[in-house]
């Protein structure tokens, strides 16, 4: 098996690191986004829609989760041109 570069470990293996007292630093870069609360919702869909909503999502080869997630970004983009685009 051929030996990992020093900067790819599992999550897992920095932990031992970091336990047995290791300098783990070099794995963290101190770049990262804040990821907010998830809150589930319910949207109720005419067959129609969800047909399409299946198809544009098989094109662009997402999920259908995603791909609600990406129109409706779009269109809230859109919406508020000259408002400034949210995380999430």
């Amino acid at each position: 098996m051929a030996s990992k570069s020093r900067t790819s470990r599992s999550p897992d293996e920095i932990a031992e690191m970091a336990t047995r007292g290791e300098d783990v630093s070099k794995f963290f870069t101190n770049e990262f986004t804040v990821v907010r609360p998830i809150r589930r919702v319910n949207v109720d869909l005419t067959q129609g829609m969800l047909r399409e909503l299946d198809e544009r999502a098989a094109k662009l080869n997402v999920s259908r989760q995603a791909a609600i997630k990406t129109l409706l970004r779009q269109a809230l983009d859109q919406t508020a041109p000259g408002r400034q685009r949210r995380a999430g």
